[in-house]
């Protein structure tokens, strides 16, 4: 272990130096405070150039040399699951029942049991040096004494008071110099300790970080004047060997000094059936855990020049099938220096001239592309006096349980770089000292300085060495797979969450016919009910495909209201009490009947609801009996506004389609639907509605159908029973679902609908969950979503508008054939479902979603002709059903 001492984050190493050890991008801390910003795969030029300064900003700020590691953490589905149910609260399920949530969770366990997951995390060490002789003289002599000790048996020198807080008042200049460019936190001790234990058993069962960020061991403690830290010898017992043999490739059961060799490797390799040792570039690491393998792969050359769209080398790195480790040794040149060292080797170019003068081939051409090189890098260092030349020492790590799959991993890594002019080697022999390297507190081996790249700040930033690309929200529902990573890395969205945090819980979904919008919309509409939230969903569809879903994914915990069967009333003065519903009921009426709120019709419609509202049982019936009671009782203007009015409300009565609202037999919609409905389907099919050209213009809309001006009014009641239900119970989380939302936005009540729920949800924890094939369908307001996901749109003007929707550039030619053609490609088995998905976080990547293996949810959940549960079949299995206690199906 090259750790003696851990005080915090600060790291006494046993080569003599002190490094304090910071963790980026570290996410909310264990209050939920300092949630940053994670920027996805996809990222606006704008926001690309901001990140870019930033970062350029922090390597000018830093001295010395730093270290940053990028590691890749292994994920456990454990841990999947237990972001899943991160604040579920318990619910009132009958005993013997488990929650509805329950379900979900163990599917998600089942999909991702034995998938290799990781999850990228950045480490930045820096070394800290005291102005005072007598400290540095004593990490010296702690250092060498640490050598020896273990020998005699004796404890490492102890580490004074005053020492620690020296070296603390230097880490405290370090955290000044790191803020404003990229969020950082202290790292624990069990964290510090991790990153070793990680490097030791890469290809093995290694340690979870999510365990070692909780965890209060391995950290040292001030005690009598003097820092006392537990032993950490026990945790550096390993045995590296380089080349090692590995069964599965060489044939050791065969060899007569098998175990000599495995041992100590000294016996001549040719005497034996083993490949030669410069075709065995790799580590093998033995620990209790296992023998893991390890290839070190050194950066040894960069292109001399590379667009800025193609510099991200470390975020190329995701899109491996297998994860890679980088460690990046920094050493920070100021710019006056560094003009003076390119100065230096101009002047040795001019001497190289001339003697290439004498020559008959003359001057190479190379030494005219040094010379203008050195050139550009003297102009830009002159630049600014802040500007820093990054002399760099980057070693990439793959790994693998066996020597084979670890030299694959190698070779693809390696193509990889070469394909972008990057050259990466596999020194022989070095292995073990790029091993090193990637250890926190150990000094840089003097045999690796061959591989230093030299680069001016922000050339080195384009890397993106610092920058971590994310997708989704830290927990809530399984939503699927992020496209952008090689590796299983799972999505998870929380839109119930998003209210808690400040931002809409709103989504918006744009694609065409058949990329698998309502899907997605079904899939977060399950999960909301079965994390305790409830769902409104207005369907439409002819074959009501929501009510089939709702009936099988929330069996007994739906509510259907077929507004063409009409077997429940939404009456409004039977739904709601009070003034609301004196208020719904007159501006339905109003808008049925199209008078004015403000005329002596008006007047007149007022009178007779609040006398009808009064009432022992308040209905819209009892409003026709008031007005037929008013045209015998009243004279004058308001008796033939009466006589009128009743004609009108009666001719609209009997009619079926408004049967739902006039007919007092029927038994009146329950709103209560935080204790008796999660699910509440309220299905369209058979109601007509005006073309959007007739709400311009007031006499082609009177010209209308009595069934299409009826359709319109009844869309308002339904519109105020999904406003109403909504905002009942701020405490629990509402979504109202509309499927092509180009049916409600068509009409100014629908229109009124969506705009108050975008506006107002967030207060009322509630949130819209709309679908349609153009971005401008989903109305003015789309623009407050913050959840937004593109399927696949073929049409390429629709496509911009839907990347202008996301937050990307509608003009990017790569990205418009992303979405027209690379998403969710119609005749490919096994694509569907593919999204770009932008989330409140300003984060957007590249998802698959995912349905689960519950049976109640994939039997029901699909829209493709020959692959869904025809809604007759599923009707009839639902009125089948022997015991439905809390489902009402009207």
């Amino acid at each position: 272990m090259p750790i003696r001492h851990i005080a915090g984050h600060l790291v006494w190493s046993t080569h003599g130096s002190v490094w304090a050890v910071y963790r980026l991008h570290p996410g909310p801390d264990e209050h939920g405070r300092n949630e940053e910003s994670v920027q996805g795969t996809y990222v606006p030029a704008a926001v690309r150039e901001e990140q870019l300064a930033k970062i350029t900003h922090l390597v000018r700020s830093l001295s010395g040399a730093p270290r940053l590691f990028g590691l890749c953490a292994r994920v456990d589905p454990g841990e999947v699951a237990l972001r899943m149910i991160e604040g579920i609260e318990p619910s009132d399920t009958p005993s013997g029942q488990t929650h509805p949530w329950v379900e979900n969770v163990e599917a998600t366990l089942d999909l991702l049991d034995g998938q290799e997951m990781h999850r990228r995390t950045l480490w930045l060490a820096a070394p800290l040096q005291t102005e005072g002789a007598g400290l540095q003289m004593a990490a010296q002599f702690g250092a060498m004494w640490a050598e020896i000790a273990p020998t005699l048996g004796i404890r490492p020198t102890p580490v004074a008071r005053r020492e620690v807080t020296a070296y603390q008042e230097q880490a405290s200049r370090v955290e000044a110099a790191l803020a404003g460019g990229v969020a950082f936190r202290p790292a624990r001790p069990a964290e510090v300790v991790w990153m070793v234990q990680h490097a030791l058993h890469r290809g093995l069962d290694e340690p979870l970080l999510a365990e070692a960020e909780s965890s209060e061991l391995y950290g040292g403690q001030v005690r009598e004047g003097v820092l006392h830290s537990p032993s950490y010898a026990d945790l550096g017992q390993a045995r590296l060997q380089e080349g090692g043999i590995d069964p599965d490739l060489d044939d050791v059961d065969e060899l007569k000094s098998a175990d000599q060799l495995t041992r100590s490797g000294r016996k001549a390799w040719w005497r034996v059936k083993t490949a030669s040792p410069l075709r065995r570039r790799w580590l093998q690491i033995e620990s209790d855990a296992g023998t893991g393998y390890q290839a070190q792969l050194a950066l040894a050359e960069c292109p001399p020049a590379v667009s800025a769209d193609a510099a991200d080398l470390f975020a190329q790195l995701e899109t491996l099938d297998f994860p890679v480790d980088y460690t990046v040794d920094l050493t920070l040149v100021p710019a006056e220096k560094a003009r003076d060292q390119v100065r230096r080797k101009r002047n040795e170019l001019v001497d190289q001239a001339d003697q290439y003068d004498a020559r008959p081939t003359g001057m190479p051409a190379s030494l005219t592309d040094a010379a203008r090189d050195l050139g550009e890098l003297d102009a830009r260092l002159s630049r600014t006096s802040v500007e820093v030349e990054v002399q760099s020492v980057t070693v990439l790590t793959v790994w693998g349980p066996t020597a084979a799959l670890c030299d694959a991993r190698a070779r693809a890594l390696a193509s990889l770089l070469g394909g972008a002019d990057y050259r990466a080697v596999r020194p022989a022999g070095l292995q073990e000292a790029l091993f090193l390297l990637g250890l926190p507190g150990t000094a840089r081996p003097g045999v690796v300085r061959e591989f230093t790249q030299h680069q001016v700040s922000e050339d080195w930033a384009l890397g993106g060495a610092f920058t971590i690309g994310e997708v989704g929200d830290p927990n809530g529902m399984f939503l699927g797979i992020d496209l952008d990573s090689g590796t299983t890395r799972p999505v998870m969205i929380n839109v119930a969450d998003a209210p808690k945090h400040d931002a809409s819980a709103s989504l918006g979904i744009v694609g065409d016919l058949g990329a698998g919008k309502s899907v997605l919309q079904k899939l977060i509409a399950e999960a909301v009910w079965a994390r305790g939230g409830c769902a409104i969903c207005i369907d439409r569809t002819p074959v009501r495909e929501w009510a089939t879903f709702a009936r099988t994914a929330a069996k007994g915990r739906v509510q259907i209201i077929d507004a063409a069967q009409a077997e429940v009333s939404i009456d409004p003065l039977r739904m709601f009490d009070g003034p609301e519903g004196r208020h719904y009921a007159l501006s339905y009426l109003t808008l049925q009947l199209g008078i004015g709120p403000m005329s002596t019709n008006g007047e007149v419609l007022h009178h007779a609801v609040e006398k009808a509202a009064a009432s022992d049982a308040p209905s819209m019936s009892r409003v026709l009996e008031v007005l037929e009671e008013m045209a015998t009782t009243e004279v004058g203007k308001r008796q033939d506004a009466a006589s009128a009015l009743a004609g009108l409300v009666r001719v609209v009565a009997t009619n079926s389609l408004a049967r739902m609202v006039f007919d007092p037999t029927l038994p009146p919609v329950r709103l209560d639907a935080s204790s008796t409905s999660d699910m509440i389907v309220i299905t369209t099919a058979g109601l007509k509605l005006p073309p959007k050209a007739a709400f311009d213009n007031p006499e082609v809309l009177h010209q209308q159908p009595l069934e299409a001006l009826i359709g319109r009014a009844v869309l308002y009641l339904i519109a105020a029973l999904a406003r109403q239900t909504a905002f009942e119970d701020p405490e629990r989380f509402t979504a109202v679902v509309a499927d092509e939302l180009y049916w409600l936005t068509s009409s100014a009540e629908g229109t009124a609908l969506v705009h108050e729920i975008l506006h107002d949800g967030r207060k009322h924890g509630a949130g819209l969950l709309a679908a349609s094939h153009d971005a401008e369908e989903l109305g003015p307001d789309r623009g407050l979503m913050a959840y937004r996901a593109l399927a696949r749109t073929t049409d390429r003007g629709r496509a911009r508008r839907g990347l202008e929707f996301v937050g990307l550039d509608p003009n990017d030619g790569e990205l418009l054939r992303l979405v027209t053609t690379g998403l969710s490609p119609v005749g490919q088995r096994g694509r569907e479902g593919e999204f770009l998905l932008a989330c409140p976080r300003q984060n957007t990547g590249r998802v698959k979603a995912v349905i689960p293996r519950i049976e109640r949810i994939t039997t029901s959940i699909a829209t493709t002709p020959g692959r869904r549960t025809s809604a007759s079949t599923a009707q009839a299995s639902s009125e089948t059903e022997t015991a439905r206690p809390k489902e009402h199906v009207s």
